[in-house]
C-alpha cells in the first residue's frame, strides 16, 4: 500500500518534501494467516520465516509435524481463530463450491481493524461487495489482490476507487522463467499421454 502510494508522492511535480511521520506497517514479527496450505501456501510460509513471522494456517487436511516445524506454522482448526489473529490474511486455496465466497462480510468482521487481506487465489474467492464494504467502513485496514472477478473488473467497480487497496494484473507467475518452466511441463504432460506414460502434472490422478 505504502510502496504505491509512495512512488506517487515521490513522483508527482507536487511535492516539495517527504513528510517524516508517514508510517508504514512492520512486516517482521507480524502474524501472517495462510488459508490453503498447498504447495503453494507452504512456500508462502518458508518466505515468511525469513522475516520472523509468526505462521498461522487453516487447510483441510493438516501438514506433517516436520512440515510444521520446518516453517514454524501453527495449524488453526478452525479457519475464524485464524482471522481473528492474523495481521495478515493472505489466501491461497483453489477456487471450488465450497472456496466460493468464502471469505464474506462476517469473516471480514472477524479480522483486526488493522488487518490487511491478500488474494493470490482466485478472485471469487472472495465476496467482492463485501470487501468493499469493510474497506470503505474501515472495517480492516487494506486489502492486496492479484486476483479479481471478472478479470480486469469493470472501470466503473468501487474497488478502484479505494485509497486503501492494491490490484494488480494476476500477474503473480508472470515472469519469464515462470512461463518456460509451465510451458515444458505442459509438453512433457502432453509427450506422456501420447507416448501411453504415467503423467507428470495429472490433475486427477486415478
Amino acid at each position: 500500500m505504502y510502496l504505491h502510494a509512495g512512488c506517487q508522492i515521490a513522483l508527482s511535480p507536487d511535492t516539495k518534501y517527504f513528510a517524516v511521520d508517514w508510517l508504514g506497517v512492520e512486516v517482521t514479527r507480524a502474524t501472517l494467516g495462510i488459508i490453503g496450505m498447498g504447495s503453494i501456501g507452504y512456500k508462502v510460509a518458508q518466505r515468511a520465516r525469513a522475516f520472523n513471522m509468526r505462521i498461522l494456517y487453516h487447510n483441510r487436511n493438516r501438514r506433517r509435524k516436520e512440515e510444521e516445524e520446518a516453517v514454524g506454522a501453527h495449524y488453526c482448526a478452525k479457519m475464524e481463530d485464524l482471522l481473528q489473529q492474523s495481521d495478515f490474511v493472505m489466501l491461497v486455496v483453489n477456487l471450488t463450491p465450497e472456496t466460493h465466497k468464502l471469505i464474506g462480510k462476517k469473516e471480514l468482521g472477524l479480522m483486526k481493524p488493522t488487518a490487511t487481506l491478500i488474494n493470490i487465489s482466485r478472485g471469487a474467492v472472495i465476496d467482492q461487495d463485501a470487501l468493499v464494504e469493510a474497506l470503505q467502513n474501515k472495517v480492516i485496514r487494506a486489502a492486496a489482490l492479484d486476483v479479481t472477478y471478472p478479470e480486469p473488473l469493470p472501470r466503473d467497480h468501487p474497488l478502484l476507487t479505494l485509497n486503501n487497496i492494491i490490484i494488480t494484473p494476476h500477474i503473480g507467475t508472470a515472469t519469464i522463467q515462470a512461463t518456460r518452466m509451465m510451458a515444458e511441463e505442459a509438453i512433457a504432460n502432453m509427450l506422456a499421454v501420447l507416448n501411453d506414460q504415467p503423467i507428470p502434472s495429472e490433475v486427477f490422478p486415478k
